[in-house]
């Protein structure tokens, strides 16, 4: 019963405070506080429960004592006007995102995680059309639930309902979608060498990831691509100077891939310096395609001037490299990314200057050209944006800019508009 009121209160609480116009970053700060009373309260709840029936139940002082909460909260919201009315229309959508870490002390070795996502069916952002569409509710989700045993030395290992954490697939994330998988993953560290392994007999990768729409079509025997088992290895070694890391992986009866990274950051004269480099080979099981992808990130900082610049380029064959395109196995901008582009050169340039200590705004901009059904295609975009860092877990930006894809549909550029962006996080 409990439960259940509390249950009643976040949503009410929630949709209620989202609904009304002009406090979205004035309440942030109440609901965080109200997630984490009514995330304690339910579990609360759910002890008093068990205690009716268990006769050695812990006291419900140590089971609020034992838990502990995080998470986030996010709004963002798009603007698209496209010139090309022919080929894609104009749009306009609210999107949010909020998301609840709760883990519970079982014993010394032993701690209970769970995630529950606000948001769409793949973790990611709820996206309410605003151009044509009435307001609307959204689903809660479980996203985690799985133990984690570290009775071990130096090692980790979590079993059950949890996140991929691969090169090729977002974990967690909290504005974007996310893919997880029930199985078992383990971390053991040897000196500066950590080890990781992982089986999953299930994931979500039919319904979250950039590619669930291909995977689906090549799953075997009309299986669901979720279905497939996944097996992945992998090796970090992080010394003084550079990050190494090598992984493979493989999803049953449709490929198998492997990436090696190179991260580096150092001081030159008061300069910050940064390198980050990966190759990726990814093959599928069905024919003889190869889909590769070598990239290179070098960032600086020195006073109150940042800059980036980044490089990508796939294989003639295909650039299926990824399975969501947030994932460090490809490049991705704002609106370009090269996952899934085949002979790809993708180009990123990004200035930004401080501001104030909390206030950064730069000039970014992307050039992708590749290969679709034997047709060169470039696309482009240009971008102002404004970061406004209020507080440690509190943080805003603003984008505009344009928008142009020269793939020809009807007669016109399938883009050639303007995009825009508000997004607002709150974390705790």
């Amino acid at each position: 019963m409990v439960a259940t009121v509390c249950r009643k209160r976040f949503k009410t609480y929630v949709l209620d405070e989202f609904a009304r116009s002009g406090r979205l970053i004035i309440d942030f700060e109440i609901l965080g506080e109200q997630m984490k009373k009514i995330a304690k309260l339910s579990l609360v709840a759910a002890v008093a429960v068990a205690g009716l029936t268990t006769a050695n139940a812990q006291p419900l002082e140590e089971a609020i004592k034992n838990v502990e909460t995080s998470g986030s909260v996010v709004y963002r919201y798009n603007d698209y006007n496209n010139d090309n009315s022919s080929t894609e229309k104009d749009a306009a959508n609210n999107n949010y995102k909020i998301a609840l870490n709760l883990s519970s002390k079982v014993n010394e070795d032993v701690k209970f995680n769970s995630r529950f996502v606000v948001g769409d069916a793949d973790s990611g952002f709820a996206s309410l059309d605003s151009s044509d569409n009435n307001d609307q509710n959204v689903d809660v989700t479980l996203s985690h639930a799985y133990f984690g045993y570290t009775g071990i030395a130096n090692t980790t290992v979590n079993v059950g309902k949890q996140g991929l954490t691969t090169p090729w697939t977002v974990a967690t994330d909290s504005d974007g979608n996310e893919q997880t998988g029930t199985g078992v993953l383990a971390l053991s560290s040897v000196g500066p060498v950590t080890l990781a392994a992982a089986y999953f007999n299930q994931t979500n990768l039919d319904k979250s990831g950039d590619l669930k729409a291909t995977l689906n079509t090549l799953a075997p025997n009309g299986k669901e691509a979720g279905s497939l088992d996944v097996v992945t290895v992998g090796a970090i070694a992080n010394f003084d100077f550079v990050t190494l890391d090598a992984w493979y992986l493989d999803m049953n009866d449709l490929f198998d891939t492997y990436t090696i990274g190179a991260k580096s950051d150092f001081d030159l004269s008061g300069v910050k310096l940064g390198i980050d480099a990966r190759w990726v080979s990814l093959d599928r099981d069905d024919v003889d395609t190869d889909n590769t992808l070598a990239k290179i990130a070098l960032t600086a900082k020195a006073g109150i001037v940042n800059a980036k610049v980044a490089y990508a380029t796939t294989d003639k064959e295909g650039g299926i490299t990824a399975l969501d395109q947030d994932a460090t196995t490809t490049l991705l901008g704002w609106n370009l990314t090269a996952l899934n582009k085949a002979d790809a050169d993708y180009w990123q340039g990004v200035v930004g200057v401080d501001i104030l200590s909390n206030l950064n705004l730069s000039a970014n901009y992307g050039n992708l050209q590749y290969v679709k059904n034997s047709t060169d295609i470039e696309e482009e975009e240009l971008y102002a944006q404004l970061t406004y860092k209020m507080s440690k877990n509190l943080s805003t930006y603003i984008r505009y800019g344009t928008l142009s894809n020269d793939e020809q549909v009807n007669n016109d550029d399938k883009v050639d508009g303007t995009v825009g962006r508000l997004q607002v996080e709150y974390t705790f």
